[in-house]
């Protein structure tokens, strides 16, 4: 079992991480607002990896470009103390750094919407992140309606979290009926 110290890392996100695990034991759809340069991306997966409703399942992270997707996946195995393709790993197109030992997994649009079309009870996944959820496209819409369509009616025990710095959470709130949860940020001297 990977275990990750959030209390080793002084991001603002740190803060929150208790209220996210609190409103993801009671909620299957979380909003989590934070300001850029948090710690979201990186340290939000990491501390949620080994909750007891993921029931061993992965943990998928969409992120909406390819370059930040791997980036992403790499810093994750790096505060690990590993290398992309073990417990964290990612797919985009044309590149696959997962293995069978990979609980975490970071993936473009293009292949969420194929993992959903494959398995839309998405069987061995026990929450799926939508991470920069502002910058929504197509493929994002439909991942999330899918998702949600999953949850209601085939996988109840799925948990959703939605992270962005700059959506309207009230507006969102009120659509998914979901807890929002807000960290602060950090303003360093220009």
């Amino acid at each position: 079992m990977t275990v990750f110290n959030p209390s080793a890392i002084d991001l603002p996100i740190c803060d929150i991480i208790p209220q996210v695990r609190r409103d993801l034991a009671d909620s299957p759809t979380v909003i989590l607002s934070s300001p850029p340069g948090a710690g979201k991306s990186t340290v939000i997966p990491l501390a949620l990896l080994n909750e007891p409703w993921l029931k061993g399942r992965k943990i998928v992270m969409l992120e909406p470009r390819r370059l930040a997707a791997s980036s992403i996946a790499h810093r994750m195995a790096a505060l690990l103390g590993e290398t992309a393709g073990g417990t964290v790993g990612y797919r985009v197109r044309f590149e696959n750094q997962t293995s069978s030992r990979t609980r975490i997994e970071v993936v473009t649009e293009g292949i969420l919407t194929r993992m959903l079309h494959q398995d839309n009870a998405l069987e061995d996944v026990g929450m799926v992140i939508f991470d920069e959820f502002h910058e929504r496209r197509l493929h994002t819409d439909l991942s999330l309606i899918l998702c949600r369509e999953s949850q209601q009616v085939l996988r109840p025990d799925l948990r959703l979290l939605i992270m962005s710095a700059t959506v309207d959470t009230g507006q969102l709130r009120d659509l998914l009926g979901a807890p929002v949860v807000e960290s602060g940020g950090r303003l360093y001297p220009v």
